[in-house]
């Protein structure tokens, strides 16, 4: 089932309903929200742009994301949504690599693209006469029909090497991620609204087809992102508004309210995820803001759909176990199976650690032209999530370790090969090794551990140049610790372990 019929759907039933919100100005209803989605799409369609092609959006979080992508799904294509943090140069290597036809921008963000991009796709920014009159074109009669494993949105992640990997995710696997929201994380009612303060091109903005269904409001504040004191003014102004937010967005969120004796009134459900909740700041958010949390895990390639921790669980303090499921992750959702197995892929005992698995219909087919990734990441039948973790006799899955190395800071994911192929393009320096350190605030900071070449002279100034030149802003280490040699194992492999160790000691 292509989304856009959702849209349409809405819109034919509710019309007048608000749909599109700047902070608290209306910007469209239903109508007028369906009405560019499909003159959009006609737009593009009169490129030639339909189904086999991909559109890649890269732009801030505004009201017009939902046009271009509802309008890209209206034509039957996949839509590509970047991260908007990425630097142009990473986005353009997504552009490249995801084979766009088109890219739908900003001003901000497009301008030094195109200089990246080198002949590649036209860009079309969301400031432009030119995107308003795509808005403005005679409207698609009806969606392009679209089967269940029709490509229509193609997420980019990383993987253990730092390069991106298109996680391929099709109509059928959104559609169940729809019904398991309903079912396991929170009901939806017309009078809701979705705010979107972390990224559209994430979790934030993949929540937004339970919203298109019950035709709820969308809502982009004003500063285009995160801040605590407008969010909160925003659920006064609102009411019944739900949100999407990483770990450290409700820790800033619960000091705001904090400091000005608030409860959060108007905020109805924050499903937070991307990264470790600390069990005193969930403790502290439902004692300060009330029983609105509930927990998700998911990945891109199984988008939010993998275990969810309820309203209750989060809130209870009367079962016997309360503290060890907050701790959790939740339980299965309901269309998939969730297992642990160990290295030969057998299922482990309860209270065993080993690595989650899950399979079900919310699991992506594959990776986008990687059939090696993707044989590594599925195995028959069963995703490999590359988290390590236990499940209790209840069927509560905690997470333990990951096996692989990457370090979520602010519920952003950062893979340390990346940073580090960056700093060792310095002539001065010999080795680095890129780890993570606990951090109150952001969960993670990224730290560099450099071992410099024999008499050079290496200024972390000159590592954050790199850094800012080559990758995402959020990327670049927060610290820098300059080593002689980087600790190896007999086989000549860089200790992390030890290097961890060496910042807990400190």
């Amino acid at each position: 089932m292509n989304p856009a019929f959702w849209l349409q759907r809405t819109a034919t039933r509710a019309p007048e309903s608000a749909a599109l919100l700047a902070g608290t100005k209306l910007v469209a209803d239903y109508h007028q929200f369906d009405r560019a989605a499909a003159g959009i799409g006609a737009a593009l369609a009169q490129r030639g742009i339909g189904r086999g092609s991909q559109v890649a959006i890269y732009m801030g979080n505004r009201v017009e994301y939902l046009q271009a992508i509802y309008g890209i799904w209206y034509a039957g294509a996949a839509a590509v949504p970047i991260n908007g943090k990425l630097h142009a140069k990473e986005a353009a290597w997504i552009i490249g690599n995801a084979e766009a036809a088109l890219v739908l921008s900003d001003n901000k963000l497009g301008s030094p693209l195109a200089g990246e991009l080198d002949g590649g796709p036209e860009i079309i920014s969301a400031d432009s006469a030119e995107f308003a009159a795509m808005r403005e074109t005679a409207p698609m009669h009806r969606p392009v029909d679209l089967d269940a494993d029709a490509l229509i949105w193609l997420f980019y992640t990383s993987g253990t090497t730092g390069k991106p990997k298109g996680v391929m995710l099709t109509c059928g696997n959104l559609a169940t991620m729809t019904w398991c929201y309903f079912t396991d994380v929170d009901e939806v009612r017309t009078e809701d609204a979705i705010l979107y303060a972390a990224p559209m091109s994430h979790g934030a903005g993949i929540y937004n087809f339970m919203h298109i269904l019950r035709g709820a409001r969308h809502v982009v504040p004003e500063s285009g992102g995160f801040d605590a004191g407008e969010i909160l003014e925003l659920g006064r102004a609102l009411g019944s508004v739900s949100m999407f937010a990483a770990p450290t967005m409700v820790r800033r969120l619960v000091d705001a309210a904090k400091a000005c004796g608030e409860t959060g009134e108007g905020l109805r459900t924050i499903s937070y995820a991307g990264g470790p909740m600390y069990e005193a700041d969930i403790l502290e958010a439902v004692e300060v803001m009330g029983p609105r949390f509930v927990q998700v895990y998911g990945q891109g390639e199984c988008p939010m759909g993998i275990t969810a921790l309820s309203r209750h669980d989060v809130a209870d303090r009367s079962h016997p176990r309360w503290r060890e499921r907050l701790n959790s992750v939740g339980t299965a959702q309901s269309a998939v199976l969730v297992r642990i197995l160990g290295e030969d892929g057998q299922e482990l005992p309860p209270g065993e650690i080993g690595e989650i698995a899950v399979r079900g219909a919310t699991v992506m087919p594959g990776y986008w032209e990687n059939p090696q990734a993707t044989a590594k990441t599925i195995r028959d039948g069963w995703l490999w999530t590359g988290d390590m973790g236990r499940m209790d006799e209840d069927g509560y899955v905690t997470l333990q370790d990951r096996s692989k190395d990457m370090i979520i800071s602010g519920g952003s994911n950062i893979y340390p090969r990346e940073v580090e192929e960056v700093l060792l393009t310095h002539a001065g320096v010999h080795e680095v090794a890129v780890v993570g350190k606990p951090d109150a605030e952001w969960g993670e900071v990224v730290v560099a551990f450099v071992a410099p070449l024999a008499g050079a002279e290496v200024a972390p100034e000159e590592l954050d140049a790199l850094c800012l030149d080559r990758i995402a802003r959020f990327k670049r280490p927060k610290l820098y610790r300059f080593v002689e040699e980087l600790p190896k194992n007999a086989y000549g492999k860089v200790l992390k372990t030890e290097l961890r160790k060496r910042l807990e000691e400190d």
